[in-house]
């Protein structure tokens, strides 16, 4: 087996407000029948695999860019989103945070009697996956969260997180069943996080000799461990800076957002009269959805979506989050009817806005689109978790007034 990716983020506490979590499980859904629909379903588990597009897909939920949350709770929207529609697209998200990773083998175990898999097999490959990178891997993390994520097919991808308190890092790691062929011997696609100096993988390729010297001590087979091959490097700012995006990238989506002529053309493509601002959320969404792996490089661009519940790079527009969701839905259901042109209109918006990249030089002033984001907040219905935060506290204090008054 091989690994499909890592990915090292700041690793941060918090929560999940319930006005986000709600708006994360149905747009998680709703992307995933997209990929399903245009790619079938291998090639949902193909980019979960990927740090890159887990940590842009985390981006276009709303979550905080770069911090370890993203992890958990994109992989706990899709659990919510996916399992109780298991009868149209297949899926099980098992496993999660804490307590509910030992529930994994329980639940394969379940996912096995709908689909006459075999259980016991996939909890020992659960097991293995989970030790290979919490104890084979000596990178000084220790797993606290792991989801398998399996199709009725038997294909799957594991998705699992561990931390380092003492550096305030987290790391994930990504395997895909397609790329698995030994659990001791590069079974890893790739592990993302900084440099922590030597580090000992006792399932890179080269370490056969001290597998065997450690087999010859102990005994016993040594089950894991794997070599590095996407790796993503998330930074510990919070703010989203013009270094973090690729401008170009970012300007051909803000072009065909807002510039009249090609808003024109492009609301066509899904509904017709959208404004600028869904159409931009809508760009990026189509790109998550078709883009190709080397599309997600600098995925702090797709927290042009909606925001983050943070406020970085803007506070999280819950109407135009809602829009975008009706969008995506409405095209959903008429798929459903054998109606796909719609769905086809976001394979054409993709197309469009990357021609418009290839064309033209519609570099993006970062700063001037932060400035316009945060301008229009308000009218958007702009909200964070700060906000949140705020109004408990007035909410506290105007108890307290009240009990002084009686």
């Amino acid at each position: 087996m091989k690994r499909s990716g890592t990915a090292d983020l700041a690793l941060h506490g918090g929560h999940v407000p319930q006005w986000l979590a709600a708006r994360m499980t149905a747009l998680g859904a709703a992307i995933v029948e997209q990929i399903v629909i245009s790619y079938g379903p291998s090639e949902f588990l193909t980019r979960l695999s990927d740090p890159f597009w887990f940590q842009a897909l985390g981006c276009v939920m709303g979550m905080d860019w770069h911090s370890s949350g993203i992890t958990t709770s994109v992989m706990g929207a899709l659990k919510r989103g996916l399992n109780p529609r298991f009868a149209e697209l297949g899926f099980a998200v098992c496993g999660g945070r804490g307590r509910h990773s030992i529930r994994t083998p329980d639940e394969l175990r379940e996912f096995s009697m709908k689909t006459g898999l075999n259980g016991d097999e996939l909890a020992r490959t659960s097991r293995l996956t989970a030790r290979v990178d919490n104890n084979a891997i000596a990178d000084g993390f220790q797993l606290y969260q792991h989801s398998f994520v399996i199709h009725r097919s038997g294909e799957w991808a594991v998705v699992q997180q561990g931390m380092r308190p003492a550096s305030m890092l987290a790391r994930r790691y990504h395997w895909h069943s397609t790329t698995v062929r030994d659990f001791v011997s590069d079974p890893h696609t790739a592990i993302l996080g900084r440099p922590q100096g030597t580090i000992l993988n006792l399932v890179d390729a080269r370490a056969g000799d001290a597998q065997q010297a450690m087999l010859t001590i102990t005994g016993e087979p040594l089950e894991a461990s794997l070599d590095e091959a996407r790796r993503l490097v998330m930074p510990s700012h919070h703010e989203v800076r013009p270094a973090d995006v690729d401008l170009k990238r970012l300007g051909a989506v803000l072009a065909v957002a807002h510039e009249k002529e090609l808003r024109d053309f492009a609301s066509l493509l899904l509904v017709e009269g959208l404004g600028p601002r869904t159409l931009q959320s809508l760009a990026l969404i189509a790109e998550v959805v078709h883009g190709a792996p080397c599309r997600f490089s600098d995925p702090a661009r797709f927290s042009f979506v909606h925001g983050g519940k943070d406020g970085h790079p803007f506070p999280v527009p819950l109407k135009t989050y809602d829009e975008s969701l009706d969008v995506l839905r409405r095209s959903l259901d008429a798929a459903r009817l054998g109606q796909m042109e719609k769905v086809e209109g976001f394979r054409r918006l993709d197309r469009l806005t990357r021609a418009v990249e290839q064309r033209r030089e519609p570099l993006a002033d970062f700063s001037a689109a932060i400035a316009h984001e945060q301008s229009i907040s308000a009218s958007l219905d702009g909200r964070t978790v700060c906000d949140d935060a705020r109004a408990a506290k007035r909410k506290a204090e105007s108890a307290q007034l009240s009990l002084f008054s009686e």
